[in-house]
C-alpha cells in the first residue's frame, strides 16, 4: 500500500477527505540546513485571502481549525516538521492547500533526504514525494492538496524559489515588507515579531493584510528556560512553546513523557480509531489512577484536555483502548480560537478566547441517541496555575441551546461533550462605539459601492432592500465584491423583486463590499438575523424573504398562491454560508423539497421571487415522505422519496410537459443535505438506501425493479 503512494514530480494521487498529518522530513545530518514547514490556503484565484491563510511556526493555527502547525519531531535518523490538514474543515472558498518549506542556513540542494508525506490519523501513508532535483533554492512548494470533482487529491509540485520564502509568499498574494534598517548600535532582535495588519480605507478594496518582515520567517529559537507569559498575551502566549511529544499504541498502554516540559498546563490530545472503548487517566506518584481525562465509546473518538504535569517527575498517563490510539502532548498554542464566527466541534476540547465581555451561545446536538452529557467551564489566564479554579457555565444532558455570559479574555473554555457542539461569542455593545450608520440604513441614487459592517460579527444578518427604480432591462443588481474585485450576484431584480429581504454575511464576515448596479433610487437596511420570523407551521406571503427554522430535518412544501409565470424558489442556508436549492415552481400545485439542518438542528430558509408573486410554504415531518417499495411513486415537480430497502434498481419515467427540463435525481444524507447527484436522465438507475430528491418541473414516476 505504501509503495503505491510514492509519486513523482507533477503526479497526483487521491487522498481521503479526513484529518491528515503531513510531515516535511529530512535526514538528521549534523551541519545540514534546517527546514521549516508552512501551509498556504488559496482561493480559486490561487491567492491567500489574508494573513490568516499562512500557517507556520509563528502563526500555528488557521482560524477555521482546518490547518495547524504541530511542531517538530525526531527519530530513526530523521527530522520532521509536522502540519495537520483537516480536509473536511477546509472552507468551501479554499480550493488548494499548499505545503511549503523554507531553508535556514543553506540551500535545499544541501538538505539530505528531503521528502514530504501525508498520513491518516491511523498512521497509514496516503502520499509520499521525494525531492531529488533541489539545487540553490531557499524555499520550496513541495506539494498541494486540491479539490477535483468533489474529491481531494495530492499533487507533487516540487517548485523551488531562489528568492526564499518571501518570494514564494509574494507569488501567492502576501505582501512581504522589507526589513527595517538596523539601528546604530546592534541589539538583540526580538524573535518572531507578530506583524500588525495595515488599516485599509473604509470603502477602498482592502489590501492584503499580512506584511511580515524578514525576521518573522526566521528559524524558531531553541527551547530555553521558559518564563510565564503575561496574562494579557494572545492565546499562543498563554504558555511556553515546546516540541510536541507523540506516542502510538494499540490496546492498553502507558504513556510516559520523558522529555522535559515547561511549567504550566499542557494540552493532551488523544485519538482512538474505530468503535469501542477509550479511557485515559493521569498516574500519581504511586503509579495509580489519578485524574480521569477521557471515558468514551464514541466512534473515532478524539479529544483535547488540559493537564497540569507534575513538577518533580515525568507526566505519565494510563490508556485503556480497544483499538489503535495516538496521544500527543502539546503546548497551548495548538488550541483553536473562538471568534469571530461560530466554532464547531465534536467531543471534549479546550478552546481559547481573547475577545471582550460577551454572551456565549451554546448549541449541543447530543449523542447518537439525542442524549449525552455536555459540560462547559471557563478558566481565566490568571488562574492557569490551578486548573480546579474554574467557573462552571453549563452542566446538562440531552440536546440543548443556551446562552451564558463569559468574561473578557484571555481565557480558556473547557468542554466535555458526548457529541457535536457549536459555540458563538457575541461581544456586548460598549457605549461610545462609533458606526458609520447607527441605524444600519443606507440610501442613495444611482450606482454606488458600499462597505457594509456586520451588526453582529460572526453571525449572518438580514439585508432589507428597496430598489423601486431600475436602469437595466433585467432590473437592478446588488453584487458582492471580494478583495480581488471578483463579483457575485446577491440580488437580481427580475428574480428577487424590487423589495425584499435576503441573507448577508452568511459566513460571519465582519464587513462586505456591496455594489449597486442598474439602480435608480435605493434603500438598504441591516437587521439582526433574529428578526427573521421563526418557521413553525404554514406561512404565506409575497416577494423575497427569510425565515429561521429550528428543529429536526423535515420536508418543505411550496406552492404559488397568485397566478403568473414567475418562479418561486426556496433555498436552505446553513450558518457557515452553504446554500442548497430546496424547490422551485411556477404552479399552484404543491411541490416538496428538503429542509436540510445542521447537527444542532437549525437553518435559514430563503424564499426568492418577485414582489407581486404570492406563495405558501409549510414544513412537514419525515413520516410524510413517500416510501419507494414495490409500487411506483409518482409526482409532478420537485419531490422527496425514501428507499427503505437496500441499494436497488429503479426505472425513472419522466414527462417534461412540453418543456426542456430533465429529471435530476439526488442522494440526500440523514440530515437531508444533497450529497451526490445520481442521474440527469430517464431510464434504469441504481439508487442507494435512504432519502432521494427529484428535481424537475414535469411529471415523474420511480418504479422499483427486481
Amino acid at each position: 500500500m505504501c509503495l503505491m503512494t510514492h509519486i513523482t514530480k507533477g503526479a497526483n494521487t487521491p487522498v481521503p477527505a479526513a484529518l491528515l498529518r503531513v510531515a516535511v522530513c529530512r535526514q538528521h545530518v549534523p551541519g545540514a540546513p534546517a527546514v521549516d514547514a508552512s501551509a498556504l490556503l488559496l482561493d480559486a484565484a490561487g491567492k491567500v485571502r489574508g494573513d490568516a491563510d499562512l500557517v507556520f511556526y509563528n502563526q500555528p493555527a488557521h482560524p477555521s481549525g482546518a490547518v495547524r502547525h504541530a511542531g517538530t519531531a525526531e527519530g530513526g535518523g530523521q527530522l520532521a516538521e509536522w502540519l495537520e490538514v483537516d480536509l473536511p474543515r477546509v472552507e468551501p472558498s479554499v480550493q488548494r492547500v499548499l505545503i511549503a518549506g523554507s531553508c535556514d542556513g543553506g540551500v535545499f540542494g544541501q538538505v539530505p533526504g528531503l521528502h514530504v508525506q501525508a498520513l491518516t490519523a491511523e498512521g497509514m501513508v496516503v502520499a509520499h514525494y521525494t525531492v531529488s532535483d533541489a539545487r540553490n533554492e531557499t524555499a520550496f512548494v513541495l506539494g498541494e492538496f486540491y479539490r477535483r470533482n468533489g474529491q481531494w487529491k495530492f499533487r507533487a509540485v516540487g517548485q523551488g524559489y531562489a528568492s526564499g520564502l518571501a518570494g514564494l509568499a509574494t507569488d501567492f498574494g502576501i505582501a512581504v515588507a522589507e526589513p527595517a534598517p538596523p539601528a546604530a548600535a546592534p541589539t538583540a532582535a526580538v524573535p518572531f515579531p507578530t506583524p500588525a495588519p495595515a488599516p485599509a480605507p473604509a470603502i477602498a478594496p482592502p489590501a492584503p493584510a499580512f506584511a511580515p518582515t524578514a525576521a518573522a520567517f526566521a528559524a524558531p529559537p531553541p527551547v530555553t528556560s521558559p518564563v510565564a507569559a503575561p496574562v494579557d498575551a494572545a492565546p499562543r502566549s498563554l504558555g511556553p512553546e515546546f516540541p510536541p511529544y507523540t506516542q502510538r499504541g494499540q490496546g492498553n498502554g502507558v504513556v510516559s513523557v520523558d522529555a522535559p516540559l515547561p511549567p504550566g498546563p499542557v494540552v493532551v490530545e488523544a485519538w482512538h480509531q474505530g468503535e469501542g472503548y477509550f479511557g485515559m487517566h493521569t498516574l500519581n506518584r504511586r503509579n495509580k489512577d489519578d485524574d480521569l481525562l477521557a471515558n468514551s465509546t464514541l466512534r473515532d473518538f478524539r479529544c483535547r484536555v488540559l493537564v497540569q504535569p507534575p513538577k518533580d517527575r515525568p507526566l505519565r498517563l494510563r490508556v485503556e483502548a480497544d483499538n489503535d490510539w495516538t496521544v500527543l502532548v502539546q503546548p497551548l498554542s495548538v488550541l483553536r480560537h473562538l471568534g469571530p464566527g461560530p466554532l464547531h466541534g465534536y467531543g471534549p476540547e479546550v478552546v481559547a478566547y481573547t475577545g471582550p465581555v460577551a454572551d456565549l451561545d451554546v448549541d449541543f446536538a447530543g449523542d447518537e441517541d439525542g442524549g449525552g452529557y455536555f459540560g462547559l467551564w471557563s478558566l481565566e489566564a490568571s488562574r492557569l496555575h490551578d486548573l480546579d479554579d474554574r467557573d462552571l457555565l453549563v452542566n446538562d444532558t440531552d440536546r440543548l441551546r443556551q446562552t451564558v455570559p463569559i468574561a473578557d479574555g484571555p481565557l480558556l473554555l473547557l468542554l466535555e461533550a458526548d457529541g457535536a457542539w457549536q459555540l458563538d461569542a457575541r461581544p456586548l455593545h460598549t457605549p461610545g462605539t462609533a458606526t458609520a450608520q447607527a441605524d444600519g440604513v443606507h440610501t442613495g441614487r444611482g450606482e454606488k459601492t458600499l462597505t457594509l459592517v456586520n451588526p453582529t460579527p460572526g453571525r449572518p444578518a438580514l439585508l432589507e432592500y428597496a430598489c423601486p427604480g431600475s436602469d437595466g432591462g433585467l432590473g437592478h443588481r446588488l453584487v458582492l465584491v471580494d478583495e480581488y474585485d471578483d463579483e457575485e450576484d446577491l440580488v437580481q431584480g427580475y428574480r428577487h423583486g424590487a423589495h425584499g429581504r435576503t441573507l448577508l454575511f452568511t459566513k460571519g464576515e465582519p464587513q462586505v463590499r456591496l455594489r449597486l448596479a442598474d439602480v435608480g433610487d435605493w434603500s438598504l437596511r441591516l437587521l439582526p438575523v433574529e428578526q427573521a420570523p421563526l418557521l413553525t407551521g404554514p406561512a404565506e406571503g409575497r416577494g423575497s424573504t427569510v425565515f429561521r427554522y429550528e428543529g429536526p430535518p423535515a420536508l418543505l412544501g411550496l406552492c404559488r398562491t397568485v397566478s403568473g409565470d414567475q418562479v418561486v424558489t426556496t433555498r436552505t442556508v446553513q450558518a457557515d454560508g452553504r446554500s442548497k436549492v430546496s424547490a422551485d415552481t411556477k404552479r399552484r400545485r404543491p411541490v416538496t423539497g428538503p429542509l436540510w439542518v445542521t447537527q444542532a438542528g437549525h437553518c435559514y430558509v430563503q424564499v426568492w421571487t418577485t414582489d407581486e408573486t404570492g406563495w405558501r410554504i409549510e414544513p412537514a415531518g419525515l413520516a410524510t415522505v413517500p416510501v419507494l417499495d414495490r409500487a411506483p411513486v409518482e409526482g409532478q415537480g420537485y419531490g422527496v422519496v425514501r428507499n427503505a430497502g437496500p441499494e436497488a434498481e429503479v426505472m425513472v419515467q419522466h414527462d417534461a410537459l412540453g418543456g426542456a427540463t430533465l429529471p435530476v435525481l439526488w442522494e440526500l444524507d440523514e440530515r437531508l443535505e444533497p450529497v451526490r447527484r445520481i442521474s440527469t436522465a430517464s431510464g434504469l438507475q441504481r439508487v442507494p438506501s435512504g432519502y432521494l430528491q427529484i428535481r424537475t418541473s414535469g411529471r415523474w414516476a420511480l418504479e422499483p425493479r427486481g
